[in-house]
């Protein structure tokens, strides 16, 4: 690492002002940045000497993420080869996983990426490191077979609209990751729902009834790609053969890093053990959902038993990795509690009262990062009352 960094110190100069590339300099920063620590410290004057930045911090949440990703690319191809009655090897599904999805990675961190530093160079600053999670996520939250193009202006649009013009990363008010989803759910909803969107492989010869890659096969008899939310009832899961524990396990159709419930619990013991993510906001969440969804099934609206509703679909995903956005959450502490709690109300009554969406959690998160700062001033004016009242 010695000799990389006398390297970097080397050709420094000719990317700083003055240099021959020196227009590049945001460039080049970001990637000095993101290897090493920056060599020039604060001399006086500073109360928090540590090395970690907010580079480092969104590479633990990188980290964090890396079990869903593992088992999502392995589940990508495990859905293949049961759709398509194939027995593929362990490793034959991880082969299949991995060239299915690093496409996606490609694409969201190309356009992305290229984005972010077009206009760090244009404005003159710094490349925004907050994209590096971002970027990381929006391929696990959107089918595996979404064509490349409308996913490229997904990330476009996040990037943009989502966060340029409020003034890049730390300033923008709706989780990016989320925004890009959401362009995707409602510019091109085909490619968002249905059946056979999320097994990789499989809408594309839908018609045809047969593949190159199973040799002409096509889909197996009695196969069925609906995710467990497309048939949200004891009975509809009972069908598929899909118990709580599969449910758990992850080894179901869906997004490729939200079907295993495991996976992300142990993304948010890294979240939480680090303390980068906020657990009143996870386990507020996690009550506002069992709540509605007990209310649900005591109420005829589902006979699903209400533990069902963090298994499903993106419920433990969003409630882990994007509910928590340190920069689009609520910002008190009583706040959290209630920005959890309907964050995981409004995803169930969604899911249980409309019926032509039945994945609320996407919707519940960008509602309430919209309400976050209201939350918070509520929170604020509320206790402020109270303090007034006790010293008057």
């Amino acid at each position: 690492m010695n000799k990389l960094r006398q390297i970097v110190d080397k050709v420094k100069p000719t990317f700083s002002e003055g240099g021959k590339f020196a227009w590049l300099h945001s460039t080049f920063d970001a990637f000095e940045t993101f290897m090493f620590v920056p060599n020039t410290v604060a001399r006086k004057g500073s109360h928090v000497r540590d090395c970690v930045d907010l580079k480092r911090l969104l590479i633990i949440v990188v980290l964090s993420l890396l079990p869903a990703f593992c088992f999502g690319v392995w589940n990508i191809g495990d859905q293949h080869s049961i759709a398509f009655g194939l027995d593929y090897s362990f490793w034959q599904k991880i082969g299949y996983g991995l060239v299915r999805i690093i496409p996606l990675y490609l694409v969201s961190y190309l356009v992305g990426l290229g984005i972010e530093f077009a206009g760090a160079q244009i404005k003159g600053e710094e490349v925004s490191e907050g994209y590096l999670v971002s970027g990381f996520i929006i391929p696990l939250i959107v089918p595996v077979d979404v064509p490349l193009w409308t996913l490229a202006l997904a990330v476009a649009f996040a990037v943009i609209i989502g966060k340029e013009v409020f003034g890049g990363s730390g300033m923008n008010i709706w989780n990016p990751a989320l925004l890009a989803r959401a362009f995707l759910f409602f510019s091109y909803p085909t490619k968002m729902s249905g059946d056979t969107v999320w097994t990789g492989g499989v809408n594309r010869y839908l018609a045809e009834g047969t593949c190159w890659f199973d040799g002409g096969k096509g889909i197996v008899d009695g196969w069925s790609g609906a995710t467990p939310l497309a048939n949200a009832s004891l009975e509809g899961l009972g069908q598929q053969g899909i118990s709580a524990l599969d449910l758990f396990i992850g080894n179901v159709g869906g997004a490729v890093g939200e079907t295993s419930v495991i996976a992300i619990l142990i993304g948010a013991v890294i979240l939480v053990g680090t303390g980068i993510a906020s657990w009143k906001i996870m386990v507020s969440s996690v009550a506002g959902a069992l709540l509605v969804g007990w209310l649900g099934q005591i109420g005829g609206a589902t006979d699903l038993p209400c533990y069902y509703q963090l298994l499903m679909g993106g419920f433990a995903f969003g409630t882990v990795f994007m509910a928590t956005d340190p920069v689009t959450s609520a910002q008190t502490e009583t706040g959290k509690w209630i920005y959890g709690f309907l964050i995981g109300a409004l995803c169930v009554t969604v899911r249980l009262f409309n019926p032509g969406y039945p994945e609320g959690m996407m919707l519940a998160i960008l509602l309430l990062n919209t309400f976050a700062p209201l939350i918070d001033h509520c929170v604020i004016e509320v206790s402020t009352k109270h303090h007034n009242k006790k010293i008057a």
